[in-house]
């Protein structure tokens, strides 16, 4: 695949992954580092629900995953092969008649199906949690249908993976769960391998585990319901997985939000990430939405548009689709806000700067919005965008600073959400980092060459507001001295206009 290169380029990519239970299709659009889906479909084919029986592939499922094949190739008519990844995990790999369906995709559908290794599927896992969250350490797990592959993340990327026959269709389902079985079984296969993936982190990879975040999410009645980079501690956890494993069916079925296409396996699910986290002395465990066909795409990528930061590149290319600014608004807020903003005492450690970075790129995000809804529709745009490289607490601070950038209002959206997940200093900090780029904003007329004329600075306890020789009209009205006291008062700082 001929990566994107040019910063700002866009293009269309493709993965087909055949899995021990799914075949899915998944389009994205890549612009530079960030990495959108434009289509996502699935056919649940169950190609590995015989192997523990048979050792071959379900002839039914076969069945099903070339007619989904078909249509996935004539969705994809037109396309250059060198843009579709096409790949097949854990059942095809161990299936003996693995070879034979892969060769047979190739011949009726002319669609070369590469089948991974388990230390490959386990590395592309551990690239795809770094396309997500490029900060991310410890171990990545990824349970699939038939397989789950560790792999631990080394300072420079993935290191050496495992997989180990531990997915649900490997471990029973869809039959009724015998646990005390099935734990022996986990613990077993993790007991030679618990040493060398010991880790205070996990990363969580697949669906299964993705429903078990959203399912704490709903019995923790948590507000923000985005699985990406959502967090559990060790006890949650554990209490989850417990309560999980003693449910039935039919019980999970009255639970609302959940996949109905994961009942039978989340029992078993919850079980593998039960004995993980009490053999490998997990502390902390994060969804990532991203994984093995994200990490086929950053892998994909030259190295330089890999160094780049996907909350960055996401933010540019979410405002580039809506914006109205000239004259590089973005950098000349950078460098308007950075005097004040960087002698502050940061509120998020050394990710302090790259959130008012990746703030000044979503300061235009409602320019073409209705204006008397600008606010609320940054907000929720921002809240819930699928941009890569930030937490939650990170997404709440930038949306809020989305809304304060075009409203003073107290009235925040979804302020459970905001309460909940902000603490009172960031809270106030995103407000205040709202307010000074509605100031630059504004002084500007949203233009950067006329933003550096004026200058924003912090003094002991005073803010002063200037502009240069020649150019002190920027600086006249109503509006500039209104925007300009509501920042100060956001900072609690005195005042200064010259």
């Amino acid at each position: 695949m001929s990566p994107p290169e040019a910063k700002g380029a866009a293009r269309q990519a493709a993965v087909i992954d055949v899995g021990s239970n799914s075949v899915r299709l998944v389009i994205y659009r890549l612009e530079g580092r960030a990495i959108w889906t434009v289509y996502n479909e699935k056919a649940l084919a169950g190609l590995g629900r015989d192997m523990a029986q048979s050792g071959r592939l379900s002839q039914e499922g076969v069945e099903i995953a070339l007619t989904a094949l078909r249509r996935f190739r004539a969705i994809l008519q037109d396309w250059s092969q060198t843009d579709v990844l096409a790949v097949a995990t854990a059942a095809v790999r161990d299936a003996s008649d693995g070879p034979e369906f892969a060769e047979r995709v190739r011949r009726e559908l002319d669609l070369p199906l590469r089948i991974l290794s388990g230390e490959e599927e386990a590395r592309y896992a551990a690239a795809g949690v770094l396309a997500g969250e490029p900060g991310a350490h410890g171990v990545v797990g990824d349970l699939g249908g038939s397989s789950l592959e560790l792999v631990r993340i080394e300072d420079d990327g993935p290191g050496m993976g495992i997989t180990l026959p531990l997915g649900p269709l490997a471990l029973g389902a869809p039959a009724p769960l015998d646990a005390a079985e099935v734990r022996r079984t986990v613990e077993r296969a993790l007991a030679p391998v618990a040493g060398r993936f010991g880790a205070s982190e996990f990363h969580a990879v697949g669906g299964s585990w993705r429903n078990l975040g959203l399912l704490h999410m709903i019995m923790a009645d948590y507000p923000l319901r985005v699985a990406h980079q959502y967090a559990m501690s060790r006890t949650e956890v554990l209490d989850l997985a417990r309560f999980v494993s003693r449910q039935s069916r039919p019980s999970l079925e009255r639970i609302e939000g959940l996949s109905k296409k994961r009942y039978e396996a989340l029992p078993y699910a919850a079980l593998v990430l039960e004995s993980l986290v009490e053999q490998l002395g997990l502390e902390r465990i994060v969804i990532s939405a991203f994984g093995l066909r994200e990490g086929l795409l950053l892998e994909s990528m030259s190295e330089e548009v890999r160094r780049r930061d996907p909350l960055l590149e996401g933010c540019n290319a979410m405002a580039a689709m809506r914006g109205l600014s000239a004259g590089g608004l973005v950098q000349a807020l950078e460098a308007w806000v950075a005097p004040v903003f960087s002698r502050l005492p940061p509120v998020f450690g050394d990710r302090e700067p790259r959130l008012v970075a990746a703030a000044c790129r979503l300061a235009d995000l409602g320019g073409r919005l209705h204006p008397d809804h600008r606010a609320e529709l940054a907000f929720a745009q921002v809240l819930r965008a699928p941009i890569a490289g930030m937490d939650h607490a990170e997404r709440c601070f930038l949306a809020l600073a989305a809304f304060s950038r075009h409203s003073a209002s107290n009235n925040m959206p979804e302020a459970d959400t905001i309460l909940r997940v902000l603490s009172t200093e960031r809270r106030a900090r995103a407000r205040a980092l709202g307010a000074a780029l509605r100031l630059g904003c504004d002084i500007s007329g949203r233009n950067g060459q006329l933003l550096s004329r004026s200058a924003l600075t912090l003094e002991g306890d005073r803010l002063r507001l200037t502009a240069a020789e020649g150019w002190s009209d920027l600086l006249l009205g109503e509006q500039t001295a209104k925007r300009a006291g509501t920042l100060a008062s956001a900072l609690k700082l005195r005042l200064e206009l010259e």
